[in-house]
């Protein structure tokens, strides 16, 4: 899947028009995304599911562009419930946040042009200079965070194309609608981390999580069955209790279209 770049645009606006506003804190922009009316809305033109570009507008005139993904737009998957994908989206934002990680840009679930769905912040990608696959194949502190929040929630399809890399630099993951199953799915392509041991900073997020998993149960909740819930502090406990990451399957942990 190529990189998506998105722009506000108005044709009439002047030479020398301002700035786009500065960034929203979280809390700001989780309230953007559940409030602001859609604005304009144009499909994405490729994936399995219907996916669309949208331009958020606030009373006040903020303008900020998001990705609406409608249930109505999913299609049918035999291994995972019918009109669940959007909730997952979700789940796999709350959870980062719970894990402290911020990784998944902030998503909500609400209703849009074409039902209810998710809608989460859109992220500037960093324009690919030709060093993906050296970038996203090595170790880096950031990189293996996003490997160890994919064995947790269980990822089945992990490509490269839903990793990036802001202008800032920050590494942000997207894309989770196939996530949370109870049954073991996982399908990435970060395979730099097998058998290796888990930074025992990661292992201390883990464990801090596990101390109060009521917390985690009430917030997953609405987008999860309990037992996706269960199997995710299943796999927490696993992750605590071995400390290193398990070996995978050439035949079973490849997503399509690999790279």
């Amino acid at each position: 899947m190529p990189d998506l770049f998105l722009e506000l645009r108005d044709d009439d606006a002047e030479p020398g028009a301002p700035p786009a506003p500065a960034p929203l804190p979280e809390a700001g922009a989780l309230a953007l995304l559940q409030t602001a009316e859609f604005a304009a809305s144009k499909l994405i033109p490729w994936g399995s599911n219907y996916s669309f570009a949208v331009a958020l507008e606030t009373p006040e005139g903020r303008e900020q562009l998001a990705i609406y993904k409608p249930r109505g737009g999913e299609a049918p998957l035999y291994d995972f419930p019918d009109g669940s994908l959007y909730r997952r989206e979700c789940a796999a934002y709350v959870f980062s946040r719970r894990l402290g990680w911020d990784l998944v840009p902030p998503t909500v679930v609400r209703d849009g042009p074409h039902g209810i769905g998710s809608v989460q912040l859109y992220v500037e990608p960093t324009p690919d200079d030709g060093d993906a696959r050296r970038f996203w194949g090595s170790c880096r502190p950031e990189i293996e965070r996003l490997v160890l929040f994919d064995h947790l929630v269980n990822n089945a399809d992990r490509k490269i194309g839903h990793c990036l890399r802001d202008p800032q630099g920050k590494v942000w993951g997207i894309d989770h609608g196939l996530t949370f199953h109870r049954h073991p799915k996982l399908r990435t392509v970060l395979w730099q981390y097998v058998g290796a041991r888990v930074a025992p900073d990661l292992l201390g997020d883990l464990r801090r999580l596990r101390r109060r998993p009521e917390d985690l149960v009430r917030e997953l909740s609405p987008y999860l069955d309990r037992s996706e819930i269960d199997a995710l502090l299943g796999r927490v406990d696993r992750f605590v209790e071995s400390g290193v990451y398990p070996n995978l399957n050439p035949r079973r942990n490849v997503p399509y279209g690999w790279w």
